[in-house]
């Protein structure tokens, strides 16, 4: 666990990712998506995560356009859909996320489910992607220990990132402990639980400490676990405050307390089950 969290840290091949991003799950399709992304990059972000299964590529790559923001100073992640898994499959679906973000290359692809029969084709089609520079980093999504290390034993390139749920309400240090070992950047999705563990006593005690909100402290909890994270929100002000992590430190103390709450919430489905 650290206190002092940079913005950007560097992945195993050496691409800088920005430690906090905007997610846009559930971000309704059309101007709702558009105006967050543009909000989002106007207050300071230059993460943004997406994928073909949210059906809000295009408007990500719109609100870049409109932005201002040089596209080489915004990280662009999307992700290949389980339908679109297997080798040639994984090509051409790049190919069409391309296109509708209007890129010419993603700066992270992520298989965003571990599907049994055709994660190991999909794998190879991320690599020659990476290899094609059309993708300056992949990695995989929803990946347990179980799924990586099959991946590690099949292939000389290391995932740069490891997207999954993680919380305080899902502590899942034993994944992260393996993905630091295998020098796998772990990101966390829903780090705020979607909302639905805000209330909670603990998290309302640390944040009345430090004058911040729930969110802020979830947020900041990741961080100093050296995670990268991508809270989502289309409201502007929520947007705002999920960016406003940096100028604190979690005490030892609150991440203890923040660490023992773990009670494997999950708000998606458990990949644990996916062999």
């Amino acid at each position: 666990m650290q206190t002092t969290v940079e913005p950007v840290v560097k992945l195993n091949n050496g691409v800088m990712i920005p430690r906090l991003g905007l997610g846009v799950y559930q971000s309704p399709p059309g101007q709702a998506t558009q105006k967050a992304v543009e909000y989002a990059l106007k207050v300071g972000y230059r993460h943004i995560d997406t994928a073909r299964i949210y059906n809000n590529e295009s408007d990500v790559g719109s609100a870049l356009r409109n932005s201002g923001v040089k596209r080489e100073d915004v990280f662009i992640t999307t992700k290949l859909w389980n339908s679109d898994q297997g080798y040639e499959t994984a090509l051409k679906a790049c190919d069409a996320s391309l296109k509708r973000l209007g890129l010419k290359y993603l700066d992270l692809y992520l298989i965003h489910w571990p599907v049994q029969e055709t994660r190991d084709k999909s794998w190879k089609a991320l690599v020659q992607l990476l290899k094609d520079g059309k993708c300056r980093s992949i990695g995989v999504s929803n990946y347990t220990i179980q799924h990586l290390t099959e991946l590690l034993e099949q292939s000389d390139i290391v995932p740069m990132v490891n997207q999954v749920e993680f919380s305080p309400f899902l502590y899942q240090k034993q994944l992260l402990e393996y993905c630091e070992k295998n020098k796998i950047q772990l990101e966390a999705y829903s780090p705020l639980t979607q909302g639905e563990k805000l209330n909670h006593p603990k998290i309302q005690q640390i944040a009345k400490k430090h004058d911040k909100t729930p969110a802020q402290v979830l947020i900041r909890w990741s961080l100093q676990h050296n995670l990268v994270t991508i809270p989502k929100s289309v409201r502007e002000q929520r947007i705002k405050e999920n960016g406003q992590v940096f100028d604190y430190n979690l005490t030892t103390e609150d991440m203890r307390i923040l660490d023992l709450l773990d009670e494997n919430f999950r708000n998606s489905w458990d990949p644990t089950s996916m062999p």
